[in-house]
């Protein structure tokens, strides 16, 4: 492995360009601090990071830094109801009512799992919102989802649940666990992938995540300025919108640097994690990492990525492809190939997992951009990835 001036850590020789790319991040994209894991065939090809730990300090980043990742929590949490399936213990076709009772209220009866899982429940947004205090307590936030009205009726078209998909999938987990959504996937997921990834932030770990926020893409000289197609602006800036409710639905917005927030376990929204970590989730799915256990069967894997909602997004307004809790590959987040299945974090993280190449991916940082789901930072280094893998072919 090699490494370079201006970055550290170390990247497989072929990998070049994921170095080079990581560097021009900070160079011409105004990346303040961050990190990029990637595995292949289980084994760790890339881990590099470079910056400052906090997006407003001068503290450099160090090995084991984390963020918060945002959506790309959401991948997590869909991981673990898979895993419950491949257990016997959920039924995607079954109504979520059979394990939640209290969810059938509203006409949401003929709600099923594998429609809560690919954003076609209905319920994207809340006509209460809740408070950063009362989203932290998961059965408040359970027991508002479960008296909403769908926005339409479950089942017959898709839309983001930003974050309602923390309570919807949070229950399901609890019900049937018997555990905090936290609490399973920190021992059903993260501790057999060795991950450096947590839903609900141990006190002791509070030290070694960095203070996030919000960054200006730079003014490149000469460079395009890309503009959101007016019927999304419109969206957006529309209070009443389905859009801005189903993103409002936590108001005001949290303090992501607040302790007691990283405390909460929130899958759509809060979980922390190293580069590292996230990828290694991802290796983890798809095969054997460092001698641990794969969690997914090559079948759960394959019912992970099978297209389950394609097209207009009630919430997005854009055109967006879901499996059973994944983005898929596609204009909306584009990931390495067809076959590849993952969650952006608005603004910044990105993971994913290409079972064709071998690929897991993990890219985490401080700075958040108004990108959705396609951070042009994490774009880069998908390119690279991808570049990298034609020039070792």
């Amino acid at each position: 492995m090699s490494a370079t001036a201006g970055v550290d850590g170390v990247v497989a020789a072929g990998f070049e360009p994921v170095r080079e790319a990581f560097a021009a991040n900070f160079a011409r994209l105004g990346e303040r601090g961050a990190a990029v894991a990637v595995y292949r065939d289980g084994r760790k090809v890339v881990d590099l990071w470079g910056g400052t730990r906090d997006v407003d300090g001068t503290a450099p980043w160090e090995p084991g830094t984390a963020q918060i990742v945002r959506s790309a929590t959401k991948g997590v949490a869909a991981a673990a109801l898979l895993l419950l399936h491949q257990r016997g213990e959920l039924d995607l076709d079954a109504p979520v009512g059979a394990y939640w009772p209290e969810y059938k209220a509203a006409g949401k009866e003929r709600t099923l799992v594998r429609h809560l899982l690919a954003h076609r429940a209905g319920v994207p947004a809340l006509d209460r919102p809740l408070t950063p205090a009362q989203a932290a307590d998961p059965d408040l936030g359970a027991a508002a989802v479960a008296a909403q009205a769908p926005a339409w009726e479950p089942g017959t078209r898709h839309g983001y649940h930003a974050q309602t998909y923390s309570w919807l999938t949070g229950e399901l987990i609890r019900r049937i666990t018997g555990r905090p959504a936290g609490e399973w996937i920190a021992a059903e997921i993260a501790a057999p992938a060795a991950a450096g990834l947590w839903l609900g932030l141990p006190e002791t770990r509070q030290g070694h995540v960095g203070r996030v926020g919000p960054v200006q893409a730079p003014e490149t000289a000469g460079a395009l300025k890309t503009r959101p197609k007016r019927a999304v602006a419109e969206a957006y800036a529309d209070p009443e919108s389905l859009t801005r409710r189903a993103f409002a639905a936590i108001t005001p917005a949290p303090d992501e640097n607040a302790p007691a927030y990283r405390a909460a376990a929130l899958p759509a929204s809060n979980g922390i994690a190293t580069a590292d970590g996230l990828a290694r989730v991802y290796a983890s799915l798809i095969g054997e990492v460092d001698g641990g256990r794969r969690l997914f069967t090559p079948e759960t894997m394959e019912l992970a990525r099978g297209e389950q909602s394609a097209g207009p997004d009630g919430v997005l307004v854009v055109g967006t492809r879901f499996g059973l809790g994944w983005m898929l590959h596609g204009a909306a987040s584009p990931l390495l190939s067809a076959g590849s299945f993952g969650h952006p974090g608005r603004g910044g993280a990105l993971g994913f997992a290409d079972p064709e190449s071998g690929i897991a991916f993990g890219y985490v940082t401080n700075g958040f951009r108004k990108s959705v789901t396609a951070d042009p930072r994490a774009q880069a280094l998908v390119r690279a990835v991808r570049s990298a893998l034609a020039e070792t072919a």
